[in-house]
């Protein structure tokens, strides 16, 4: 874990030990963390905030295909260049074939990721409340998908 994520995690721990609302948002913690000076953005902080802000930006450009179907435009993958891991991002209007292979594995790879951690957490709840029913979630997304396309061609034929 990188000492700024300690760092980070420190400060809400001052925060709540500080008896300062709870539960807070994280702007709410952030100001709190300014003020009181637990926090200021080291210079090398700078162009990695921009880095992320341009990465999320990214996230967001989408362009509608021939069949209108809405789709993300810009598209990552981590690759190892010297040694060293780099996140490049291509268009798949126009990425090679090896790009988008690589991106879809590496996104697939994170839904699963979450659905991990989604899963452990309503575990973990189940245990700690025995007396009531079970949270259930399903991992199925077959159906979810089959509607979202349902209402796409619904759409498209109104």
């Amino acid at each position: 874990m990188t000492t700024y994520l300690k760092q980070m995690q420190r400060i809400v721990t001052d925060y709540r030990a500080a008896e300062r609302p709870w539960p807070a948002t994280a702007r709410e913690i952030a100001a709190w963390a300014i003020e009181t000076g637990r926090w200021d953005m080291p210079a090398a902080a700078v162009e990695k905030k921009c880095a992320e802000d341009v990465a999320d930006a990214m996230r967001e450009l989408y362009f509608t295909d021939k069949k209108g179907r809405r789709v993300r435009a810009l598209h990552p993958a981590t690759i190892r260049r010297q040694g060293v891991l780099f996140t490049e991002w291509d268009d798949l209007r126009t990425a090679s074939r090896s790009h988008m292979q690589l991106s879809f594995q590496q996104h697939r790879k994170s839904i699963v990721g979450e659905c991990r951690a989604l899963k452990s957490a309503q575990d973990s709840y189940n245990e700690l409340h025995p007396d009531d029913p079970p949270l259930q979630v399903s991992f199925n997304f077959y159906m979810d998908l089959a509607e979202f396309e349902a209402a796409e061609e619904e759409g498209k034929a109104a």
